[in-house]
Order: C-alpha cells, then sequence, then structure tokens
C-alpha cells in the first residue's frame, strides 16, 4: 500500500501547480475511471497540498489516496456554488469515499388550483409548473393522504381528475359518504364551492381557529332561518374540525416553517430524523440512514447531509438541529441565495426547541435499533443459506428472478435485490421479453432475462448493476439447468444458483430447493424455508404487478393507437373528452363529431373503425 500511497499523492502534487487558486470541486480518480472522491475547496490547491504534507491521514484517506490515479478539477464563481455542486456530483455518482445521502427522493406536496372554475384537491411530486397553491412537503404519501382525508371531510372538495370530472351525470360514493359536495352534477353553487375551496387553504395554512368560527357563525344564521339540513352540515364540519386540532400534533414550539434535523450514531452507523414543520402542524418525519466511514464524526455526517438533501429541495426559513454545523455561515448563505431569502441554521437552544429536537432525536436512535437489529437478523438468515448450501461465497446482495406472462402475451421478466438491510428497491428491474418466440416459454424467457441482465454488466462494467454473490430462480429443475447453462456461458462458472420449486399440489411448505444437481427439502417449521418463501413471494408479487401494468397500458393503448391517423394530439383529445378508450368504441358519430380537433372525416373513420 506504500508504494501506491506515494504514487497518489505523486499524481496530486505534480497537478497542484497546474490549478488555479480559485473556488471549485476536485474529483479523485481510479485507474477504471471510477470517481472515489469528490470535494470542495475555497482554494484548490490549498486543500489539495493538505493531501501531501500532511503525515498523519486518517487510514480511510489513506486508501483512497492509494487508489487515485488522476484528479481532475472544476473552478467556481465562488465557494457557494462549488457546495453547491459538490452536493450534485456526489448524489450523481455516489463515490465510495464520500459521506452518501440514501433513499433521497422528492416528497409529496398537496395542490389546489386557484384559477380553475371547480378547483381539485390532488397531491404530486416533481416540479411545481402548475398554476395554483401548494402546500408541503409531507414527510410520506401516508401524511399528504391522511391531510387530504381530513379535507374532504371538513370542506368536501373534490379529488377527482378532470376528464371524470366532466363526464360524470350522477354523483359518485364520495358524494353519498359526504367527502364531496358533488360539484360535478351541480349539487353546489359555484360561489359557494369556492368559498368552501378557501376555507380549506386558510385551515392548511394554520388558520383553524377563523375556520372554526366561520362555521360557528353559519350554524346559527341557519338554525334561526330554520335551515336545520345547513345548519346539519355546519355541526359535522365544527365536529371534525374539533377532532382534527385534538387528535393532530400541534406543535408547542410555534414554528411556522421549519425543519428538525436530529442525528443518531451507534456501532458506526446513523439515523438522521427530519421532522418536518409547516403552518405550525407537524407535517411527517422521515428517516434517513446514511452512507459513511465508521470514523466520520456526527459534525461532518450532519454537515454533509444537509447539503446533499436541500440541493434539489426546498430550504425551509429555520433548520433546527442538535449538533453544531461546519462551515455554518456558508451553507447559511448559499441556501438563502437558493431560496432568495434569509435561511437560519442553528442548533437548538431554548426550551421548546431542545424539546423537540430530542423528540427528533429519540426517534432516530429508535429507528436506528431496530436498522441495526434487522439488519443483524438478515446477515444470520444469509450465513445460515450459505451453511445450508455449502455457499463459499461471502454473500452480500442476492438476486431472485421470476416470469410472468398471459398465454404468451405482455410477458415480462422481473428481478428483485436482497442484501443484508433488507430489500433493495432501486436494484430492482424489469424485462420486456423481446424475442416473440419465447414469449410462452418460460426456459426461453429466463435464458433472455439472464443473458441481457448479466452480459450488459459484464461488457459495462460502470453504470451496471453490480454482480449479486447469489441467484433465486423461481422454478425447478428445468429452469436451473437453464440457468446455469447461461452463466457458464457468461463466464461466470463460480456464480451460485439456487431454483425454488412449489411443492406438491403447489402448498407451501412443502417446497424443493435445487443446487449443483442436488434436491433439498427443508422442515416446515424451519426459518430459512420462511425467509426463501419470503424472497420467492417479493420477486413473485413484483412480477405480476409489473405484468399487469404493463397489461393494462396496452389495453388503454391498443384501442386508439390502431387507428390510421389517430396522432397524440388527437388522442389527447379524445381521451380528455370522453374518459377512456372503451368510452371512444360505444361513441356515436355526433358524439366524435364534437370533440375538439376531430373533423368530420376522422370522426367517421373512428366511427367505422369500431362498427365495421
Amino acid at each position: 500500500m506504500n508504494n501506491s500511497l506515494e504514487l497518489g499523492k505523486k499524481i496530486i502534487k505534480e497537478k497542484i501547480p497546474l490549478i488555479p487558486k480559485n473556488p471549485g470541486i476536485y474529483r479523485m480518480i481510479s485507474v477504471s475511471g471510477e470517481i472515489l472522491y469528490i470535494g470542495k475547496a475555497k482554494n484548490i490547491p490549498n486543500r489539495l497540498k493538505s493531501y501531501v504534507s500532511e503525515t498523519n491521514l486518517p487510514i480511510r484517506t489513506e486508501r483512497m489516496l492509494s487508489l487515485t490515479h488522476n484528479l481532475e478539477v472544476t473552478t467556481t464563481n465562488n465557494e457557494s456554488e462549488a457546495l453547491l455542486l459538490e452536493a450534485n456530483l456526489i448524489k450523481k455518482h455516489k463515490p465510495r469515499f464520500n459521506i452518501l445521502l440514501r433513499d433521497d427522493k422528492s416528497f409529496p406536496y398537496i395542490y389546489i388550483g386557484h384559477k380553475d372554475k371547480w378547483p381539485q384537491l390532488t397531491k404530486l411530486r416533481g416540479k411545481k409548473s402548475r398554476n395554483g397553491y401548494y402546500f408541503g412537503p409531507f414527510a410520506s404519501i401516508g401524511s399528504a393522504n391522511w391531510t387530504i382525508k381530513i379535507l374532504q371531510k371538513i370542506f368536501q372538495i373534490r379529488v377527482c381528475d378532470d376528464t371524470v370530472f366532466k363526464n360524470r351525470e350522477r354523483p359518485c360514493i364520495l358524494y353519498q359518504i359526504k367527502r364531496c359536495s358533488g360539484p360535478c352534477v351541480g349539487h353546489i353553487e359555484e360561489s359557494q364551492y369556492k368559498k368552501t375551496v378557501s376555507d380549506a387553504i386558510d385551515f392548511i395554512s394554520g388558520k383553524s381557529r377563523r375556520i372554526q368560527k366561520s362555521l360557528s357563525k353559519d350554524m346559527e344564521l341557519a338554525s334561526k332561518e330554520l335551515d336545520f339540513e345547513k345548519a346539519a352540515i355546519a355541526r359535522d364540519r365544527i365536529k371534525a374540525l374539533t377532532q382534527i386540532q385534538t387528535s393532530q400534533k400541534i406543535n408547542q414550539t410555534n414554528l411556522n416553517e421549519a425543519d428538525v434535523v436530529s442525528i443518531y450514531k451507534e456501532s458506526g452507523k446513523t439515523c438522521i430524523q427530519v421532522f418536518f414543520f409547516r403552518s405550525k402542524q407537524n407535517w411527517g418525519n422521515q428517516a434517513f440512514y446514511p452512507k459513511h466511514d465508521t470514523d466520520d464524526n456526527v459534525k461532518e455526517i450532519m454537515t454533509s447531509f444537509l447539503t446533499q438533501f436541500y440541493e434539489n429541495k426546498v430550504v425551509p426559513s429555520l433548520i433546527i438541529t442538535n449538533t453544531e454545523i461546519q462551515d455554518l455561515r456558508l451553507l447559511e448563505y448559499t441556501f438563502s441565495q437558493k431560496e432568495k431569502r434569509d435561511v437560519l441554521i442553528k442548533k437548538a437552544k431554548s426550551k421548546d426547541e431542545v424539546n423537540i429536537s430530542k423528540l427528533a432525536e429519540k426517534n432516530a436512535k429508535q429507528a436506528l435499533t431496530q436498522k441495526l437489529y434487522q439488519t443483524e437478523s438478515n446477515n444470520n438468515l444469509i450465513e445460515n443459506l450459505a451453511n445450508k448450501f455449502n455457499l463459499n461465497n461471502n454473500i452480500n446482495l442476492i438476486e431472485v428472478y421470476d416470469n410472468s406472462h398471459n398465454q404468451g402475451s405482455d410477458s415480462i421478466g422481473a428481478l428483485i435485490c436482497f442484501g443484508n438491510e433488507g430489500f433493495v428497491k432501486k436494484r430492482y428491474r424489469k424485462f420486456n421479453i423481446k424475442n416473440e418466440k419465447v414469449k410462452n416459454d418460460d426456459y426461453g424467457m429466463m435464458k433472455e432475462v439472464l443473458f441481457r441482465r448479466f452480459s450488459k454488466a459484464i461488457k459495462e462494467k460502470s453504470g451496471s448493476l453490480s454482480l449479486p454473490e447469489l441467484i433465486f430462480i423461481d422454478g425447478g429443475k428445468g429452469q436451473y439447468s437453464v440457468s446455469r447453462e447461461v452463466l457458464n456461458e457468461l463466464g461466470l462458472h463460480d456464480l451460485p444458483i439456487l431454483a425454488v420449486a412449489k411443492g406438491k399440489n403447489r402448498n407451501a411448505g412443502e417446497e424443493k430447493i435445487y443446487h449443483d444437481n442436488k434436491e433439498y427439502i427443508l422442515k416446515k417449521n424451519d426459518p430459512l424455508l420462511f425467509f426463501i418463501q419470503r424472497l420467492r413471494d417479493e420477486a413473485h408479487r413484483f412480477a405480476i404487478s409489473t405484468h399487469r401494468a404493463k397489461r393494462k397500458k396496452g389495453l388503454s393503448k391498443s384501442l386508439l393507437d390502431q387507428i390510421d391517423g389517430i396522432g397524440k394530439q388527437r388522442k389527447r383529445s379524445l381521451l380528455n373528452h370522453f374518459g377512456s378508450a372503451r368510452s371512444v368504441e360505444s361513441a356515436s358519430l355526433e358524439d366524435l363529431k364534437s370533440v375538439e380537433g376531430i373533423e368530420e372525416s376522422m370522426a367517421k373513420k373512428i366511427y367505422n373503425y369500431f362498427h365495421e
């Protein structure tokens, strides 16, 4: 290692005189082209000098330098730009020596269109491209759905999309159970509907007391006018609102727009809990488990987490943490510039702030404890599996394969992955079967899927899924044989395969497992059998759900796509007008002619296609 370490230092030393003394980012690159580490600096040459001049470097840094074969640099206008570029590139390339935020995703928002005649209540992720009111982020889809149900219960705003809304002739069940006011069929006046929408916006903005007073006045007025039905509606809404205010966790710190971020580290692993507070309400919390070296301290981990977490998200006005932050002023300045308003990051100090920060830390500790226990349990199961079937590999990842088709149509292959932390959803893959000759042949489908997956991994060392240490196949001797044949052909002779065949009468507990020309039958109460069934069932679930989605998509597309002259624009007009391809099929000629963009000759062509 000493020789390679000195070589790595030499490469960096030779580059330093060529680099301008500007802020920016640098990338350590291995001999194979892999990005090992991405760092930022106010003065890049000065930062790089520390790698070659310091004698007592951390072991991890020495490992990184010993693998470094090249160095690339990108300069920026200022340190703030370098910070954002570093976060963006770390999330994109996931270098092995950086602290990595895993399971990063966009959070759901609740959207209400303010220019629509009959505004719709819905949730969405991603870019906020439509005009209207956005409320969030919510920690999970469950939190957003819960809030939508509350808004439906109190304000009875529609949740159906425009296509369904425009084509209803009678109200749906939501009207019957008093979750919608039935604007689709005129059961509420436009002015009254818009008032309830305005009240809903005020409620979700934290003005629930004003709404309650307004409803109380409406109830009293309706009672005086002997309009008891209207009074009962107002009464029911007040009861629902009171119930929500009682059960909802309105935070005692009066946080109007803040994220509370707490970190807990144990046994070299870390959990970070983020609590979202908006409009003085707790909109849920989410746990994150950043990947880092065991020697990284909580200050470094938290700083790296915040930089990556908010790189593609709206930053709140206030971020409260339970630990100090590196580069605090730089982080505040960068976030403030990004949002074009002041952003404050502070360690919890006041009594209320400390209480809510400790609650988030307690949640982080509980989540990490559960994660560590689950990881240990999974490790034990994987170790027992290796011992049972005499597998020499050190197993970290297991891939499970299954196929699904409907008499040869919509044929797909499915791949799921399991590691020591459980199912790895980001490694799930589907394969649309391309070879027409094997779409009704389970053996042929399995051969195609495995060949495509592993030949690509062998040819493209970067950018593809890394190879697993074990493969599970849903099938018996035949599937095992063809799978072994494919892997051997690709030179993967040492990659073990287990095939799981359903037992007699397809009963669970009577599975036969094939490996290396041997047949195994496990006892019905063997934890290992339950583990194998769990892997097989998850692969089957993913294969079936993927197959159904493909079939459903095919059904909705094929009817219109087969008509000559129907392009994207006309297809969109037809679906927006009728709601579905099936409704187009049963439409009259006059109805077709009334669709915007469908002239008489095209209407006749569509009508004749379905009726000749």
